[in-house]
């Protein structure tokens, strides 16, 4: 038997599950596809060693559907400050979100927690099918009739087909789109660790010679780290104990929070910038990961992708409301032209500031210590900079903004003259 639907979302985590939850005011049916429903979070567990940092306009995406409180009820850690600085040399970033006017820059939070408060909301729609406990076997990308066989045997059609699962993107595969990647040649290694110091609700980057290291504040006080290191020296790290790692990581770390007086599990994921050829096809489309993926010195790769269902949502429910063929690629290449610049521009960014701090020439390193004063000492530099990073400026989603509402939704803005 096959069962038929408006769209079926490949992938429940983080940016699938934002683009049902987006989706499930209209009338299409949806499916979302996740083999593995994580585990309920209880107060008592340990931190996951994969965390985001939700930008203000992500969490304003959550608020305006309702996943805020789910995640609120379970557990974050606001940042009210962030501190860079470079290992060679004394100039140094200072930011504060009172500078902006607001309370907080951003907000550090487990994957598993965003992940369940957004399934739980899925949970809540009746036009939404939540399928779990299955893999996806065989994926036959037709225009606008693809096909889904899943292990058990069941198969799915749908209208739109959307490719949320991951860098390594089946339904990507299935569509024949072609990745341009390069490889930074460098591991990230994520753990969770316990500082003499408080964090000081402050999200903390020292750039080294060999890759940045971020201290990421817990609502417990302990930290999640990201180390970004060249693949030899990751993998040695990898193999030390705990005392010696801890040692490493508090010299690396310039002694900023004093001794690590314990630290988690470890693991390790490369870095590859990837960049879809292609977001869409007639009848499909790549949202996340699945069209990109960035270095994580700024912690920007979850926000992009949560943009990328914000407003492939607004494209799709502007078509519904305007009574134009959603799953259409004129449609889907509104979506397109809108995110992959915004995309492009963080990706190669990242890449830039990479290239730049990791650079050993000397005086390379005399004009970035005096970049980085300069910035400091300039208000307007740093406001501009901190607007961004929190997702004040760029080509925002509605839904992502802090004036949304419903009417103003309703409109067309693709028949402004705004370029899309």
């Amino acid at each position: 038997m096959k069962t038929n639907y408006d769209v079926i979302i490949v992938g429940g985590g983080m940016v699938g599950s934002t683009l049902a939850c987006a989706l499930a005011e209209s009338a299409l049916k949806i499916a979302v596809i996740e083999k593995n429903l994580p585990a309920e979070i209880q107060p008592s567990d340990d931190y996951d060693l994969r965390v985001s940092a939700i930008s203000h306009s992500s969490q304003q995406v959550f608020e305006h559907l309702g996943v805020w409180s789910g995640i609120r009820r379970r557990r974050c850690c606001a940042y009210e400050k962030m501190h860079v600085w470079h290992s060679q040399g004394d100039a140094e970033l200072l930011f504060d979100a009172a500078d902006s006017g607001v309370k907080e820059l951003g907000h550090i939070i487990e994957n598993r927690v965003i992940q369940l408060a957004l399934l739980e909301r899925i949970k809540q729609h009746d036009n939404v099918d939540l399928i779990s406990g299955q893999s996806v076997d065989a994926v036959q990308y037709q225009p606008q009739n693809s096909q889904l066989t899943l292990e058990n045997g069941s198969l799915l059609s749908g209208r739109l087909l959307v490719g949320a699962d991951g860098a390594h993107s089946m339904v990507r595969g299935a569509a024949g789109i072609e990745l341009e990647m390069a490889d930074y040649d460098q591991k990230g290694i994520v753990c969770v660790v316990t500082p003499e110091k408080h964090h000081q609700h402050t999200a903390w980057q020292r750039f080294l010679s060999t890759g940045p290291l971020a201290f990421l504040p817990l609502s417990n006080g302990q930290c999640s780290i990201v180390w970004s290191a060249d693949s030899t020296e990751a993998e040695q790290l990898l193999t030390l104990d705990d005392e010696v790692f801890c040692k490493q990581l508090s010299d690396a770390f310039d002694g900023k929070l004093g001794r690590i007086e314990s630290v988690s599990s470890r693991a390790a994921f490369p870095l590859i910038r990837r960049h879809a050829h292609e977001y869409i096809k007639d009848g499909l489309v790549l949202v996340g990961d699945a069209a990109h993926t960035i270095h994580p010195l700024a912690g920007q790769g979850v926000n992009l992708g949560l943009m990328d269902a914000a407003s492939l949502a607004e494209v799709m429910n502007v078509a519904i409301r305007h009574r134009r063929d959603f799953a259409s690629y004129q449609t889907l290449r509104k979506y397109e032209r809108w995110r992959r610049g915004e995309n492009q521009l963080m990706m190669y960014s990242m890449s830039a500031f990479k290239n730049l701090f990791g650079n050993k020439h000397r005086l390379l390193s005399k004009a970035r210590n005096l970049g980085l004063a300069l910035v400091q000492k300039s208000a307007m530099a740093k406001s501009a900079l901190m607007r961004r990073a929190m997702g004040f400026d760029g080509d925002l989603p509605a839904i992502a903004r802090d004036n949304w509402n419903r009417e103003a939704a309703a409109e067309d803005p693709f028949q402004s003259g705004s370029g899309r």
